[in-house]
């Protein structure tokens, strides 16, 4: 090669890259550092899971308007209640709630609202949806979320200790229970305490209220454990179901981290037994049961639908079993967008906090 050509890059015997005339190499862009490039990795996982939640919740309302106009009857029939009706007057209500129109201005009109938050007006309460789902919602959360709590509690605790006594008498006899808990329906178990718990069996005297949420003639403090006497038996049927998947859960994570070489460190190192199972085994083996919680938290609303019902609770399960009987759609459509948007958010938040408890997820 001449020696006018262009000086090209050579890499000298230490490895050091350097132009022909003897000068440094320019310097290229410099590398992210690992922090950058774990942040930009989660950032961009984190953004594909809110997309995909954002594509379910249109899919969601699009499906709650069609599914529930597949139900047999009409509408305005059972808003009459079998009165006697002239045409017009059913004409007139027929435009009164936008039935009259054609099925694909209905849709791209409910869509329209359903994006701002107007999901219309009950056709059987002639009040508007989310007055009425507002209303509702305390009863809800204040029953699931009592049962939320107490199942997190007791399967959590119940499947630690029964998978560190793995094949104890203690862990088949809880596992067999759990298991069997896990497959009982929730409407029959609610309707099985209600004969023996309210109605009363034999020698057994009812000891709870059949259903509602408060006698209605009580206030102050009275109230409070008058609503606290009702709320016993919805409590315990939805904590039955429930506290049993989280104990399974619960336990198969632990049995999985039990022959893991930190655990034999740690008792190397002279900790108590009972020390190596609270402070190393079961922090570990909670984020499996992290995220059924999250996912808990969506389907326990959704869930609670048969059980409001049984036990004539004022919730929007209560409220979304009035609803379907009519058919009131607008407020079907709008109870079913709120009970799958719930699974929905939880699934998507439990994915999105899961690679903050383990960074091995979302690389």
């Amino acid at each position: 090669m001449s020696s006018e050509s262009t000086p090209a890059l050579v890499k000298g015997a230490a490895g050091v890259e350097s132009t022909a005339s003897g000068g440094p190499a320019p310097a290229g862009p410099p590398d992210r550092s690992p922090r950058s490039r774990t942040t930009a990795a989660y950032l961009r996982y984190a953004a594909g899971k809110l997309a995909g939640a954002a594509v379910s919740l249109f899919a969601v309302l699009v499906t709650s308007f069609f599914l529930f106009r597949l139900i047999p009857g009409d509408p305005v029939k059972q808003m009459t209640g079998g009165r006697q009706v002239s045409t017009e007057q059913i004409a007139a209500m027929r435009r009164e709630f936008g039935l009259d129109l054609p099925l694909w201005q209905q849709f791209t009109q409910y869509c329209g609202k359903a994006l701002t938050g107007d999901f219309g007006t009950s056709y059987q309460f002639r009040a508007p949806v989310m007055d009425k789902i507002t209303e509702a919602l305390p009863a809800t959360l204040l029953l699931t979320g009592t049962a939320f709590v107490i199942y997190t509690l007791l399967g959590i605790w119940l499947g630690a200790r029964s998978a560190w006594r793995n094949g104890s008498a203690g862990d088949r006899a809880g596992t067999a229970f759990a298991l069997t808990l896990y497959s009982v329906p929730s409407f029959w178990l609610g309707l099985l305490l209600i004969v023996t718990l309210s109605v009363g069996m034999g020698p057994l005297p009812g000891l709870f209220p059949t259903g509602g949420m408060e006698s209605g003639s009580t206030t102050g403090f009275d109230r409070v454990l008058d609503i606290a006497h009702h709320m016993v038996l919805p409590v315990i049927t939805l904590v039955a179901v429930e506290y049993a998947r989280t104990l399974l859960v619960m336990r198969s994570s632990l049995l999985d981290e039990m022959g893991s070489d930190y655990l034999t460190t740690a008792r190397a190192k002279g900790l108590r037994d009972d020390l190596v199972r609270r402070k190393h085994a079961v922090p570990n083996a909670m984020l499996p049961t992290v995220t059924l919680l999250f996912v808990n938290l969506g389907t326990t609303v959704a869930g609670a639908i048969l059980v409001e019902t049984v036990f004539s609770w004022p919730g929007l399960g209560g409220l979304f079993y009035q609803a379907l009987s009519v058919p009131d759609l607008p407020l079907v459509q709008a109870l079913f967008f709120v009970f799958a948007s719930a699974v929905i958010l939880m699934n998507t938040l439990a994915d999105v906090i899961y690679p903050l408890l383990d960074p091995r997820v979302g690389r």
